[in-house]
């Protein structure tokens, strides 16, 4: 199965919707599944203060306040329907991040298909009920949650009736150190949590995506820009259109390369066979000789007896005459 590789849009339209089309258009064409949205406004998302904790005191955002930051990122709620109905257009699905319940109402609206719960929301249960009332597939983040976030985020959607649950190891930091990947934690979540596991990642490169989907991902977000040089909230840790393609068609080619499970002899098996070793005459032995360590040995190619039958064979006698380079043959 493949995986389903996801361009977050975000704040990467730096407030024009003649970019946003534009960056929907290249997504397409750089092989994204999807594009993604996120549904919010700095008032639905914060107020508007300047006291202890609405200023970001580290990390690419240091020194801004959160209502200022939120203003600048937001996706313009009367962009979406005119967004979604590009994305169709180029064969994408469009989904996106509701962050408060009345997002959730505009996203119904436009027949949204798949909600993603952000890792900053995972420990917002009304919103996570209230998303997974819907019925539609739910993709949640755990960049900052606790194993108890995790359970109580699950369970949220599953009082709801909705099983349609996949979880995305995230590590929240913009951008991340590959060394914080810890994939393994992804691989712990599919056998703990008994659901589909992806990756939203924020690391530079596609080689932690990419080992991912080596690892089971079904699910891959990368934040997705037409050109870094053109700055924003997170331009520094977005793909570029060349390097999200190149990203695909190395998940395409992992997926490839890992198949499915067979121990089928292909015709292709049979006749490398030919090439694996068997025993041989490597002297003239005559009829009645003994076989011996000196005039039979297990050498390419692969026409005569199993070279596990060697130690059966030496010390008896030949039934046939056998001149060097005769496979041995079964009496």
């Amino acid at each position: 199965m493949s995986s389903f590789i996801i361009a977050e849009l975000s704040a990467n339209h730096n407030g024009s919707i003649e970019l946003a089309l534009e960056t929907i258009r290249s997504a397409a064409a750089a092989g994204a599944d999807a594009i993604k949205l996120q549904t919010y406004t700095a008032d639905t998302i914060t107020i508007d203060h300047d006291g202890p904790g609405f200023l970001i005191e580290d990390g690419p955002w240091k020194g801004r306040k959160l209502h200022e930051l939120y203003k600048e990122a937001h996706t313009p709620w009367e962009w979406h329907e005119q967004l979604f109905q590009e994305a169709a257009k180029n064969g994408l699905s469009c989904f996106s991040s509701p962050f408060d319940a009345t997002a959730v109402d505009l996203l119904e609206s436009l027949n949204n298909p798949i909600y993603k719960v952000a890792s900053f929301e995972i420990t917002d249960i009304p919103l996570i009920e209230y998303i997974a009332s819907k019925g539609k597939p739910v993709i949640i983040s755990t960049g900052i949650a606790t194993e108890e976030d995790i359970l109580d985020a699950l369970d949220a959607c599953k009082r709801m009736g909705n099983n349609q649950i996949t979880l995305l190891k995230c590590t929240s930091a913009y951008p991340a150190p590959v060394e914080e990947a810890n994939l393994r934690t992804m691989v712990d979540m599919k056998d703990r949590f008994n659901v589909p596991i992806g990756l939203s990642d924020h690391t530079l490169g596609h080689a932690v995506a990419t080992a991912a989907v080596a690892l089971g991902a079904t699910v891959i977000e990368k934040h997705f820009i037409l050109n870094r040089l053109m700055g924003g909230v997170d331009s520094g840790f977005s793909m570029e259109p060349a390097e999200f393609r190149s990203m695909v068609d190395q998940i395409r080619l992992t997926e490839a390369a890992l198949g499915v499970v067979s121990y089928e002899m292909t015709d292709k098996k049979m006749k490398a066979r030919r090439f694996s070793r068997s025993l041989y005459a490597v002297k003239t032995i005559a009829k009645g000789e003994l076989f011996t360590s000196e005039n039979v040995k297990s050498i390419r190619p692969g026409f005569g007896m199993a070279p596990m039958k060697i130690n059966a064979i030496i010390g008896n006698p030949s039934s046939r005459n056998y001149r060097k380079g005769d496979p041995l043959q079964e009496v």
